[in-house]
């Protein structure tokens, strides 16, 4: 399915509702002047009304900081620096009130969902929801879905970065109360996975809609009301910087089962054996429909931020690709994680970048810059031009299928154990990984081993997810749904800087240096990335160094840089009046928030004023 009709969406949308940027975020005369009642009377102007809310997401707000670069840093992705900058502040878990990356996302979170609320509540009140006419009571029905869907998603960013927050059900009007307190997180969570529960049924699958996966479908509503379940069964950092969980936890572990095996018992797919071609599709605008991807972000050409500041870093130059960087770099601990044999390892974890004379060239050693290897401008089929850096239109993945499955994995194994269907959940998503060749020691005895407890096949579902999704951006609220979050920081400094020991010592098994060269094709080859070599069988190769670069002279620590920087307010989190064992990954309301409130909101709690 080609990305020809819904991406236009996210910039065209100048009818029946305002989109525009308001000050106040839950300010009522937000409410368009068009009649809500002619709006909601037809499928047509009501789906015009339900696409307002996509608009945010070609937002900046949305697509280069919420979607990756505000999901740093993990054990998987990474990034940091001493500027003063927006980005920086929050990678470095420092940021203020006045941090504008945080304002992009407050805001465009509320408008998004001011507009969702709108819908709800038109298609709600219309006649045409309840109409004698089946086709149209259907397609309005389906838009509610979406409407309750999008709401929920915005409540649940909401609820990662800044805690309890004001909960608005209610479309903009002159009588309506928006100036509201915060509410408690979990409230929340509850309540708007109760709304995807009463809706989905009601809803489409992505075969059935007009623009498949670029839009949001039935699919997709289950996978997140698994997804929402399972945040709200989990951990979360309170004001008084300690990590809970609600004694209704499994409550939750129960719906995320019981939604995840919904899907899969009424519209199972094969997940596709190229797991390569999975993220290809996106940069060749391909879009299929009963595959991995249940929904993605349709970004037009012109629109988005994919392949310019994540992916494989193209340099600007003698070619007609434009510049695309990578902010977000993956620790070799992560890379090497990995078995060797996992097909999922070239894809994820890109080790070459491409130079202004469009030559592959192996990533810097010095900064380790391995990048998201699942998405580059260089894979487009047009070069969008010399000059060109943002606005590939390539799509962002939110939610896939693997993950459905493994949400069920994990959810069945919290509840019962590891039992033989939570078994052969984690094993479809092996099989792909590994050559059938190999499923009897890479599949079948791996699971066996794993399953000899709850806790060992919960450890095999943390790694699974991490190989399976790197570079997705969704690893950070994996860590803090699961109180994992600083210890998995730890174990990647410690890996790290063990790595930079034995390269210096020259001990272990893996490779100090990398032996490189192009193939005809023009492909870079490496001929040792996992084991150590001593030379070359002939000068055809070229030296490079790999894990030595991690060793420094010029520091006081031996280590380079980065290592001890990137995550110093994460394991010691002393810098910013944190108790050891704690990530303080709640951020303090925006200015914008707290002004607009009149007193009503205020960063109380997490040692803000620290």
């Amino acid at each position: 399915m080609k990305k020809m009709k819904f991406k236009y969406i996210l910039y065209t949308l100048a009818v029946f509702l305002s989109t525009s940027a308001c000050q106040d975020f839950l300010d009522p005369e937000s409410l368009s002047t068009f009649d809500s009642e002619y709006i909601f009377s037809n499928a047509d102007d009501a789906r015009k009304a339900v696409n307002a809310m996509y608009v945010h997401y070609s937002h900046d707000g949305f697509r280069s900081r919420l979607s990756n670069n505000m999901t740093g840093n993990t054990d998987i992705e990474h990034a940091g620096g001493s500027s003063d900058g927006a980005r920086y502040q929050i990678w470095r878990l420092d940021a203020q009130e006045n941090n504008g990356d945080l304002a992009y996302v407050w805001n465009i979170g509320y408008q998004a969902i001011r507009d969702a609320n709108i819908a709800i509540e038109g298609i709600s009140a219309s006649e045409a929801l309840n109409s004698n006419d089946v086709a149209l009571s259907n397609e309005m029905y389906h838009l509610l879905g979406e409407a309750y869907t999008m709401r929920a998603y915005w409540y649940s960013m909401l609820i990662f970065y800044f805690g309890d927050v004001p909960f608005s059900t209610q479309a903009p009007a002159v009588d309506v109360e928006f100036n509201l307190p915060k509410e408690d997180r979990n409230l929340i969570l509850s309540t708007v996975i109760q709304d995807l529960i009463d809706i989905e049924d009601k809803m489409k699958w992505a075969d059935e809609t007009r623009y498949g996966i670029e839009q949001i479908n039935r699919e997709y509503t289950l996978g997140m009301i698994a997804r929402l379940a399972l945040q709200r069964g989990g951990y979360y950092l309170t004001p008084d910087l300690s990590m809970a969980r609600e004694s209704d936890y499994l409550d939750y572990y129960k719906i995320a089962r019981d939604y995840s095996k919904k899907l899969m018992t009424l519209k199972d797919r094969d997940l596709p054996e190229d797991f390569r071609q999975i993220f290809m599709n996106e940069c060749k605008f391909i879009s299929p429909v009963n595959d991995d991807i249940l929904f993605e972000v349709p970004f037009a050409v012109g629109r988005g931020d994919v392949a310019w500041n994540i992916g494989i870093r193209v340099d600007g130059g003698n070619h007609e690709y434009g510049s695309g960087s990578n902010y977000m770099a993956m620790p070799p601990t992560y890379l090497y994680s990995f078995d060797a044999d996992d097909k999922r390892l070239p894809v994820t974890c890109g080790l070459y970048t491409i130079n202004s004379d469009f030559i592959q060239e192996l990533v810097s050693s010095g900064s380790m810059n391995i990048s998201q290897g699942k998405w580059s401008r260089h894979f487009l089929d047009t070069p969008p031009g010399k000059t060109t850096a943002k606005g590939t239109g390539i799509n962002w993945p939110m939610l896939r299928y693997s993950d459905v499955i493994l949400m069920y994995a994990e959810a069945v194994n919290e509840i019962s154990g590891p039992t033989t269907e939570a078994q052969a959940a984690l094993k479809r998503v092996r099989e792909r990984a590994f050559d059938e060749a190999v499923w009897n020691t890479k599949v079948e005895q791996y699971v066996s081993t794993a399953s000899a407890s709850k806790e060992s096949f919960f450890d095999a579902i943390v790694n699974e997810r991490a190989w399976e999704f790197g570079g997705e951006m969704i690893r950070k609220y994996e860590l803090i749904r699961w109180n994992l979050y600083a210890e998995k920081i730890t174990e990647t400094v410690e890996g790290c800087k063990q790595m930079a020991d034995e390269a210096f010592a020259g001990t272990g098994t893996l490779p100090d240096y990398l032996y490189t060269k192009l193939d005809e094709t023009g492909n870079l080859v490496i001929l040792n990335l996992h084991e150590k070599l001593v030379a070359p069988p002939d000068d055809s190769w070229e030296r490079e160094s790999w894990l030595i670069s991690m060793s420094s002279e010029t520091t006081t620590d031996g280590y380079a840089e980065w290592i001890t920087s990137h995550w110093d307010n994460y394991v010691n989190p002393g810098n910013i009046g944190v108790p050891d064992g704690v990530v303080r990954y709640i951020f303090p309301i925006p200015t914008i928030g707290i002004d607009n409130s009149k007193g009503l909101l205020k960063n109380d709690g997490y040692n803000f004023g620290y």
